[in-house]
């Protein structure tokens, strides 16, 4: 007889439940950056876009070749590339407050909690965008649009954009960097 490795009935693992990481903004920040979700190494290291071969800070970088992103690696490296990015115009955080998920891919991603939006309010009065990085945070923009925009003294705009994941590998560094750069100078960050 044939041995059962496992029934289509028997529960699955329970996923990790993780807590996102807090809002990166001011009230200088025209462009809000929402990720999906950190990655386990951003988890790791309680930063934004940690992970070595995730393109964001490359393409912050080649944006503003003219204001040297700080290094990683220094111990208050982190802390000066937020300084950097809030001096820039931009903002970070993330569409899903916390979640359950194996892994770092968005795929895996359930029983997510979305973050509450209304808690930029006042908080940020020139934002003019939502900049999703990915198409699942993409799938939130009608919701955190809809929590912005009624107490929001500007019209504000969601783009979605390739996502600088190293998953996204359809997509060259050029490719993105194109994209990127045309959200900023829609905006007067360039």
């Amino acid at each position: 007889m044939p041995e059962v490795i496992a029934s289509a009935s028997a529960p699955l693992p329970a996923a990790t439940r993780w807590q996102g990481l807090p809002p990166v903004a001011s009230a200088g920040t025209v462009v809000l950056v929402l990720g999906s979700f950190p990655g386990a190494a951003s988890l790791r290291a309680q930063q934004y876009y940690a992970h070595p071969q995730n393109h964001f800070w490359k393409i912050l970088q080649a944006l503003w070749p003219q204001h040297p992103l700080p290094p990683a690696g220094a111990g208050d490296h982190y802390a000066r590339r937020c300084e950097w990015l809030l001096a820039r115009g931009l903002g970070l955080w993330d569409v899903y407050e916390s979640c359950e998920r194996e892994g770092s891919l968005d795929a895996a991603i359930r029983n997510a909690r979305v973050n509450d939006f209304a808690l930029l309010h006042g908080h940020c009065p020139r934002l003019a965008a939502l900049a999703h990085n990915g198409a699942e945070s993409f799938r939130h923009a009608p919701a955190a649009l809809a929590s912005l925009g009624s107490a929001h003294p500007t019209r504000i705009e969601a783009v979605r954009l390739p996502s600088t994941s190293p998953a996204n590998a359809s997509w060259s560094f050029d490719r993105k960097l194109a994209a990127w750069s045309g959200l900023m100078a829609a905006h007067g960050l360039l």
